[in-house]
């Protein structure tokens, strides 16, 4: 059974990638994870912010009642810092024989996207860039916002040999065009989605508060239809992340398109021992299908090789509200 996949023009054994997370942070959970079946690692994230701080706002910058600038963590609060970082991307190199790919977390052009300078040479195979933008300021227009996204691509994917993936949320007006935009500006890749942790409200102590949830398989609902729509119009590398926890999932994804399938929640909630079961679950469906390699079926349903595309399009919106009755 061949397993192998392509991915950033990367050869993988295996399409199961650990997605950013701190499986990195211990090199013996990652060759654990390897041993497994992992065809790929994503480091944790580097933040902007701890690269380059941001500056600090004047007063007339504040607006009144707005609650004052963001405040980021503490330096002492990150988990690495950018020299330690460096350091493990070495370090897992030493120690791992599959791809280690290094993760970019930013919103803004700056002198930051030049670290990624400092993760090619520390070793990583590829780097992922991970945009995470929340926009409370109503006078930034959305064009604005990505053409700022396709300049950090630019910068960093221009800046190093090693390919750069981007790792975009579902919330974007016209999200093929911009896929097709980020792969003329240097990407050779798109991770689909980014999971936006959403605040919570604390309706008895009249609080904003912080609230963490791993992810649910009915999130792959959102990603399939996207890797669906995208797998006949891209040149590179498509991979899908949130919510993949069965093989049945990732069997779902390499059927919609996708090159690879990050995992985390899983991982994070059974341990690095539940990737191999994945690993058999794939292998028996591929062994009850008659496929004895993952490019025999990758992208069989996407939008233009299945049999019915209006399945992801409006028409399947339609159909399903008239299938209710009371």
């Amino acid at each position: 059974m061949n397993f192998a996949t392509q991915y950033l023009g990367l050869n993988l054994a295996s399409p199961f990638v650990v997605g950013a997370s701190p499986f990195c942070d211990n090199a013996h959970l990652a060759r654990k994870l390897q041993d497994a079946g992992a065809g790929a690692l994503v480091m944790r994230s580097l933040f902007e912010e701890q690269i380059e701080p941001p500056p600090t706002p004047t007063r007339s910058q504040v607006l009144p009642g707005a609650g004052g600038p963001e405040e980021f963590p503490e330096y002492a609060d990150y988990q690495v810092s950018p020299e330690q970082y460096v350091r493990q991307v070495a370090h897992l190199k030493q120690v791992l024989t599959v791809p280690v790919i290094a993760s970019l977390n930013g919103q803004h052009p700056g002198s930051w996207t030049d670290f990624a300078r400092r993760l090619e040479s520390a070793g990583a195979d590829a780097i992922e860039l991970n945009f995470y933008r929340v926009v409370t300021d109503i006078t930034i227009a959305s064009d604005q916002i990505e053409a700022e996204m396709l300049d950090v691509v630019g910068r960093i994917a221009g800046s190093v040999r090693i390919p750069v993936a981007v790792k975009l949320s579902p919330y974007h007006t016209a999200l093929a065009q911009l896929a097709v935009a980020l792969e003329l500006a240097g990407a050779a890749g798109v991770v689909i989605f980014n999971r936006f942790y959403q605040p919570d409200v604390n309706t008895a102590d009249l609080e904003v508060q912080t609230h963490l949830r791993l992810s649910d398989p009915e999130e792959t609902l959102l990603r399939l239809r996207w890797l669906a729509i995208l797998s006949p119009h891209l040149r590179g590398s498509l991979a899908a992340t949130g919510g993949f926890h069965t093989a049945d999932d990732v069997v779902k994804a390499l059927l919609t398109g996708a090159h690879a399938v990050q995992l985390v929640s899983v991982l994070l909630k059974h341990g690095p021992s539940v990737l191999a079961s994945l690993v058999r679950g794939l292998e028996g469906w591929m062994r009850g299908h008659g496929y004895e390699s993952i490019e025999e079926f990758r992208g069989a349903l996407n939008l233009k090789a299945c049999n019915d595309a209006s399945q992801y399009e409006r028409a399947n919106y339609i159909r399903t509200l008239q299938s209710w009755k009371v």
